[in-house]
């Protein structure tokens, strides 16, 4: 069915794209007739969501007939408790994307500017096309890490956002505490900083910094977290930013009433309060990086060490080719060529046996595509 539209669009959709998400295990299923997908593509926690939140979530099912929980009472209150904030510097999103576009409904008019360096997530740019705003592009440096005196250059006085997403996406670089406070120490206090910790909980560096307790300074901040990744909760879309009371409630302005689910809310909740499972979950990646990095470099592949769960890895030949080989061996990776690194691929840490059989697939698939003469021996994978 097809209806001409009259009434004219709005001048910024010609320059926005959608989100390209993962290809979904079932897609795969029906598109190549295979039953046993792995699916290491979107950086879910591969052991899956806490079994206290799986419980949270069977004891509410009675109670969905009610409206959820329009301040999110009890989940700022976990939030508080766990991340040592006021509860009113805490605002939640129907998972982190509703924060990022919050702040850009927030803050952004035509002809602003906001800084992002790439390449990064991709939902930076949308809210920002979303307002009318200019995306101005800093590339991180040969081995994807973050030139912080690039992007104060960067600076104009129509910049209104920066987004720094720390450890990074695609790439699970970081920036260092030291970088981040001399960055912060004389930028323009108009300018608002947005750090991205989605990834924060997996970072292991001592000199690592999640942000938050920069909070509060001279320079405005906002942190912006989601319980999608290591929490395990990505199917109930739920995420939260910390900021000063000020920016909180200048956000809660634009936010939809009921915008998080009751299911969402008490799984959080759960979630926040299973440290068994935060545990596990983090040592599963610890030991994940590990024995991908062994594999890449048995493979002779160069990759960058990562503090996500996640590892960006550039397989020497077309990612797409291998993509889609691998995609036929029933293996889901993410393509490079997302953020035009057209020889890279993010490979999602999952479980054991399943890195194993990603591992051994990867091998058949180099030795496929690869010149004989750079094909290496696979015998150790099989």
């Amino acid at each position: 069915m097809e209806n001409r539209i009259e009434t004219s669009v709005r001048k910024e959709l010609a320059t926005m794209q959608s989100y390209s998400p993962g290809k979904p295990i079932w897609e795969l299923q029906k598109e190549y007739g295979i039953e046993e997908v792995i699916k290491l593509s979107s950086n879910e926690n591969a052991l899956g969501a806490s079994p206290a939140a799986k419980d949270a979530i069977a004891q509410y099912v009675a109670s969905i007939h009610r409206y959820p929980d329009a301040h999110t009472s009890l989940l700022r209150d976990a939030i508080s408790s766990v991340y040592d904030v006021e509860r009113d510097n805490i605002i939640i999103g129907n998972g982190a994307d509703e924060i990022i576009k919050l702040i850009s409904e927030t803050f952004l008019t035509s002809g602003d500017e906001v800084i992002v360096p790439t390449p990064s997530f991709s939902e930076y740019d949308f809210g920002a096309n979303l307002m009318g705003a200019t995306v101005v592009k800093v590339p991180l440096t040969e081995t994807f890490e973050y030139d912080l005196t690039a992007v104060k250059k960067a600076i104009t006085e129509k910049t209104k956002l920066i987004y720094l997403c720390s450890p990074n996406n695609p790439t699970g670089t970081y920036i260092t505490r030291e970088a981040l406070e001399t960055f912060l120490e004389d930028l323009p206090t108009n300018v608002l900083v947005v750090l991205d910790g989605a990834y924060a909980q997996y970072a292991d560096a001592n000199d690592f910094t999640d942000g938050i307790d920069l909070i509060g300074n001279k320079q405005p901040v906002i942190v912006i977290q989601t319980f999608s990744k290591v929490y395990g909760l990505a199917g109930l879309r739920v995420g939260f930013g910390i900021a000063s009371n000020e920016i909180i409630q200048y956000l809660h302005k634009v936010r939809e009433p009921f915008n998080v689910n009751s299911l969402a809310q008490a799984a959080a909740v759960a979630a926040l309060e299973d440290e068994e499972h935060l545990n596990a979950s983090k040592q599963l990646v610890v030991e994940g990086r590990k024995e991908l990095y062994q594999a890449f470099e048995q493979l002779g592949l160069s990759y960058t060490e990562s503090m996500a769960n996640f590892v960006f890895v550039n397989v020497g030949v077309d990612a797409t080719d291998v993509y889609e080989k691998l995609l036929r061996k029933g293996i889901i990776v993410r393509n490079g060529s997302v953020w035009n690194l057209l020889t890279h691929l993010r490979v999602t840490i999952g479980t054991p046996e399943e890195n194993l059989r990603f591992i051994k697939a990867l091998g058949e698939c180099l030795e496929e595509v690869r010149p004989v003469d750079q094909r290496e021996n696979r015998a150790s994978f099989r």
